[in-house]
């Protein structure tokens, strides 16, 4: 997380949602809350350790709310806060993108 100020609007949310697994857990979260099994297994893939991490930098930047039910055995339920629809709804056309250019994006070559 940065703490001195963005170059441009790009910048800033790059640094909200960068890296590999924010976007993807944006998208588990978009049309339920997930229970942190339900959403371990909705991102193949992902370590437990990393969506610990990763949900917890969600929660700083208030993209996930995080609501603990008590009782036995307790439940944890993440959800998308209104800020991480907002984010969830500006991604949509990036991953309309990638949907069209995904052929072309996995025949390049990578060493």
């Amino acid at each position: 997380m940065k703490k001195q100020g963005y170059t441009c609007g790009l910048d800033a949310a790059v640094d909200v949602v960068g890296g590999k697994w924010k976007a993807l857990i944006l998208w588990a979260l978009h049309y339920a809350p997930l229970r942190f099994g339900e959403l371990k297994r909705s991102v193949p893939g992902i370590s437990e350790k990393m969506l610990i991490q990763q949900l917890r930098e969600m929660e700083t930047y208030g993209l996930v709310h995080r609501e603990v039910h008590h009782q036995v055995p307790p439940k944890v339920e993440y959800s998308l806060t209104e800020f991480g629809h907002s984010l969830n709804t500006a991604l949509i056309p990036l991953g309309d993108w990638g949907e069209k250019h995904m052929r072309t994006i996995e025949a390049i070559p990578r060493g």
